[in-house]
């Protein structure tokens, strides 16, 4: 049987854009004769709508853009899309996988199991199905389910629910198993996903068929990859990653096995580019404009909104003071020629000593200056901010901040100042790999300026300073923080592993007490298994420590 894999970009609450995009692609479909055409989770209204759902009149355009769907889908061909179906009112709402043929709905699968774990919040929305959905199609039988249906047997995640979708998978009663996905991107599941849907089609002895959605919706990215495996567990065909495609191949035979990233790092940017290119068209900006310091983070991410956005959409801004170094400034220079960016320099010089002589008397009336007077350099950042803020005011560029993952979880971060702005880029990119980006970017030329790499990190706002005066090395915070935020380990248990208590004493405390930071910070693209965001809910004000 030939089958359409549709793996679509969605906008979240676009509904009837995206009902467009879904009957553009199953046209396609049908003129490539296949059979069967599948979409992704919730295709219509985009994953995941949030509170959107608690808006009748957005329920009431989801049915009629679902209505609209089977009406006009191509004939012949049946059509298996995501949406919600119901009103919202006694229990009615869920997330459900439509199947129409020959413009009716011959039957709807349901969302058994809802996710309330990590970034995802199913449960507060929808009511779960009680059943297992099966049709057939050319003499093929199919079960559908919707993604967390998928993963039921995954230890740690089985054990949330009392029901097992699986356990209606077996061969006497399904041939293919169909599942409608919107599975975030994380690097941990570049070959943990594959692999989960090979081991269950070869346990359960069926075919397997995931459609998994693409693009980036707030924090969250989606890599697609839509695949198709045997009952042997076998890769038979697979679609593009980061890239819409109507991706048609035969359910029984080997297939187009699209080409994947040559290695982690190469996936991890495609990812970000990605997300800035959707965050910002979806949310209405054309341009965007970054404070480049000749540091690697901004360097990195004015890079990838060059790749995301084209260099003519993306001007850099040099903030000079006292403290930066000749070598800082001719770094952002060579970073924007190379990129081909637009770039301006604003010597913020005047309006620090400005603001030194306005406030120092006040300020310095209040309290002694500390060994290393943080007062001043927030002074300089803020000033960044607010003319960064200048710029996008006048301009309509978004603001993209350039702090990564290991100074967010530390507070080596300035509120309101370099955190200003409306996307996080690589909040969830530790530094150890900035510098892997960065080595990438360059593989075939230099784009970021080798010299930026080289140097020893340094924010500037006061003589000689070096991030290492404030932080451990980043290879040890880097390895620490990882344990902790994305593995969830204790001190005790991170000191076990041959880190001196001291060290990890002291980092944990940065991160406990520099929650209130975070919770102030842009959106942040997800690349890790777990990032500070809508998946990490730590109270501010909380008496817990392990310090």
């Amino acid at each position: 049987m030939k089958v359409a894999l549709l793996q679509l970009d969605p906008t979240i609450g676009a509904i009837r854009q995206n009902a467009d995009r879904l009957l553009d692609f199953a046209r396609t479909a049908a003129r490539a004769g296949a059979e069967i055409a599948v979409g992704s989770e919730l295709s219509i209204v985009g994953y995941p709508p949030r509170d959107l759902l608690d808006r009748p009149s957005l329920l009431r355009e989801v049915a009629r853009e679902t209505e609209r769907v089977v009406r006009e889908a191509p004939r012949g061909m049946t059509l298996v899309f995501g949406t919600v179906v119901g009103d919202g009112h006694a229990g009615l709402t869920a997330n459900a996988g439509v199947v129409a043929r020959d413009g009716a709905v011959v039957t709807t699968a349901q969302k058994r199991l809802l996710p309330t774990y990590d970034v995802f919040d199913d449960a507060r929305y929808f009511e779960p199905g009680q059943a297992a959905t099966t049709i057939t199609v050319a003499g093929v039988r199919l079960t559908i389910a919707i993604c967390e249906d998928a993963w039921a047997e995954v230890p740690g995640i089985g054990a949330r629910y009392r029901d097992n979708p699986l356990r209606d998978v077996r061969p006497e009663t399904t041939d293919v198993f169909v599942n409608l996905s919107a599975s975030p991107f994380t690097l941990s599941k570049l070959e943990f996903r594959p692999r989960l849907f090979g081991e269950l089609a070869r346990r359960h002895q069926v075919g397997v068929v995931l459609v998994n959605q693409i693009g980036g919706n707030d924090e969250l990215l989606f890599d697609g990859r839509s695949s198709v495996w045997n009952a042997q567990g076998e890769l038979l065909a697979r679609a593009p990653m980061f890239e819409e495609s109507c991706f048609v191949t035969e359910l029984e035979h080997p297939g187009v096995q699209s080409p994947e990233p040559a290695t982690r790092t190469e996936a991890a940017y495609r990812a970000l580019v990605m997300g800035v290119r959707d965050y910002a068209l979806k949310c209405g900006f054309s341009r965007v404009v970054i404070g480049l310091s000749g540091g690697i983070d901004s360097a990195l991410t004015a890079t990838i909104a060059a790749d995301a956005l084209g260099a003519t959409r993306v001007l850099g801004v040099s903030m000079p003071t006292r403290y930066s170094s000749e070598g800082s400034l001719t770094d952002a220079r060579a970073l924007a020629k190379n990129l081909g960016i637009d770039y301006r320099v604003i010597d913020i010089e005047p309006m620090f000593r400005a603001a030194q002589g306005t406030m120092g008397p006040l300020v310095d009336g209040l309290g002694e200056p500390g060994p290393l007077d943080v007062t001043w350099e927030n002074v300089q950042a803020r000033i960044r901010g607010a003319t960064l803020m200048a710029v996008s005011n006048r301009t309509g560029a978004m603001v993209l901040t350039t702090g990564n993952k290991s100074e967010l979880a530390c507070g080596y971060c300035t509120l309101y100042g370099d955190m200003v702005g409306g996307l996080a880029v690589i909040s969830d990119v530790p530094k150890t790999m900035v510098y892997e980006l960065s080595r990438w970017v360059n593989r075939d030329a230099e784009r970021i300026p080798q010299s930026s790499i080289d140097k020893p990190p340094s924010a500037e706002l006061r003589p000689d300073q070096k991030d290492e005066d404030s932080l451990p090395p980043y290879g040890v915070l880097d390895a620490i923080l990882e344990l902790h935020v994305e593995r969830h380990q204790g001190k005790d248990e991170i000191v076990a592993q041959g880190f001196d208590p001291a060290v990890v004493s002291r980092v944990l405390h940065m991160v406990r007490m520099s929650e209130y930071k975070r919770r102030q910070a842009a959106p942040g693209l997800i690349i890790t298994g777990k990032a500070f965001g809508p998946g990490r809910r730590v109270p501010i004000a909380q008496g817990f420590t392990e310090e």
